[in-house]
């Protein structure tokens, strides 16, 4: 059987790069001395297209590694984590004026499991609006500390749980965001928000691997005592807003540095997090003749 170059396959949210890959080798019977790598990381706590690149091919990744994205996610607003997601240390505000900014939402809000519908307008929307306008073109963006960047031969999120990040200075990375459009926003009870992000945490495999022990499986003790307290204390909002985009960026943009970013540019201030990031697209926009176009499908091509 001849292989391809390349498959385009689609990670679920707790799977990471490596657990799709090598489950898809599985189920297509794959033989384990021919070469597998991906070409762009997803977050565990992220889904959608992965492009894993297959035998021989894989010496040409390079080539790969520069491919545009684009991505439905959604930011929880009045909530942030130390990881910009669901599966970080939880930090919350009772400022009273973001009370009265996420207040203003509450009427004629989408509920949870309603379709989307035109964003109402508010003051809120109004911002999220021109904060999509405001970030929308080049722009210089940290590595969130829980990634994977490379800063003096040890990855960030190491430096980060070894409290020695006022060691090394924090290093960005040019982006391009072609276009952020805002789509809906959803108004979610406390108590079942919580619940859902339980869900999304234990979504996760049990990390047991002695090289990972500094990272104590991805800290989800003190995670998940964190979403408790957060919903069972009742000084905290009974409801909280999600956001959603759409974002077409250049490889290599964090939707969670943006999600944090989101928050950080409302008037007041709010924390924020990425609730949901969804991968749909992995494709060429600049017409630069070394990389190649592929296409979004969840087979071989």
């Amino acid at each position: 059987m001849k292989l391809p170059l390349y498959v385009v396959l689609d990670k679920t949210v707790g799977q990471t790069p490596l657990q799709c890959m090598e489950a898809w080798r599985i189920e297509s019977d794959i033989a384990t001395n021919i070469p597998l790598t991906y070409a762009g990381r997803l977050d565990p706590m992220a889904s959608g297209k992965l492009l894993v690149l297959i035998g021989a091919e894989c010496k040409n990744k390079d080539k790969y590694l520069a491919l545009d994205k684009t991505y439905e996610f959604s930011v929880l607003l009045g909530i942030g984590s130390d990881t910009h997601d669901v599966l970080g240390r939880l930090h919350t505000t009772t400022s009273k004026k973001a009370g009265v900014l996420l207040e203003g939402v509450n009427h004629g809000l989408a509920a949870s499991s309603a379709p989307a519908r035109r964003v109402p307008a508010s003051d809120l929307s109004k911002q999220l609006e021109q904060i999509c306008t405001n970030l929308t073109g080049d722009i210089e963006l940290p590595y969130p500390h829980f990634s994977s960047k490379t800063v003096q031969g040890k990855p960030l999120h190491m430096w980060t749980l070894e409290g020695r990040l006022d060691e090394i200075e924090i290093p960005t990375k040019a982006s391009t965001i072609y276009s952020l459009q805002l789509t809906k926003i959803e108004s979610r009870q406390r108590t079942g928000l919580c619940a859902d992000a339980r869900h999304k945490i234990d979504s996760i495999p049990e990390v047991i691997e002695g090289s990972k022990a500094l990272g104590n499986d991805f800290r989800r003790v003190d995670v998940r005592r964190d979403w408790e307290q957060v919903k069972t204390n009742d000084s905290l909002p009974a409801a909280y807003h999600i956001v959603h985009f759409i974002c077409t960026a250049s490889s290599g943009t964090y939707m969670r540095t943006l999600a944090k970013l989101i928050g950080e540019r409302l008037e007041p201030v709010i924390p924020s997090l990425a609730w949901h990031i969804h991968r749909t697209s992995i494709c060429k926009l600049k017409n630069t003749s070394d990389s190649p176009k592929v296409a979004n499908r969840s087979d071989n091509v």
